[in-house]
């Protein structure tokens, strides 16, 4: 395991929401992540597909992972998910990939991907960068 991969898996573990969702990280390089959810009851709404929220937390995931490989703290300023169809058992994963690297933003794209490759929901997600010391620095002071 690369030290990329290392970091990336140590936050993943650190992330109670993420694997709460059965979130698992599959793969990571400089500027792309893909996490996959094998879909389970509780990922499910009550139609029995997986709920939007579930794909939007594995798409929410994925790019910040792929923003992340800078070695940079990112939080998520905007996002838009255009959800295009559904499925009901199987394995999802959301591909993301780093568009654009800014001063003080990263944006990202991301497809979530059922089983056969298709296309279940596509969208963009924008961090921004948050400088580490000052965040302990506000923690501390509230």
């Amino acid at each position: 395991m690369n030290e990329l991969e290392a970091k990336a898996r140590s936050r993943a573990e650190k992330n109670a929401f993420m694997l709460h969702n059965y979130m698992e990280l599959e793969s990571v390089e400089p500027d792309r992540a893909v996490f996959a959810l094998t879909i389970r009851p509780e990922s499910c709404n009550p139609y029995g597909m997986v709920h939007g929220g579930a794909i939007y937390t594995l798409a929410d995931n994925a790019t910040g992972t792929a923003a992340h490989t800078d070695g940079r703290y990112y939080v998520t300023q905007t996002s838009a998910l255009h959800f295009l169809r559904n499925q009901s058992e199987g394995t999802v994963r959301a591909i993301a990939t780093v568009r654009h690297r800014g001063k003080s933003t990263v944006l990202t794209a991301v497809d979530i991907v059922g089983e056969g490759g298709r296309l279940l929901a596509t969208g963009e997600f924008t961090f921004f960068c948050v400088d580490k010391g000052l965040m302990d620095s506000k923690v501390h002071h509230q």
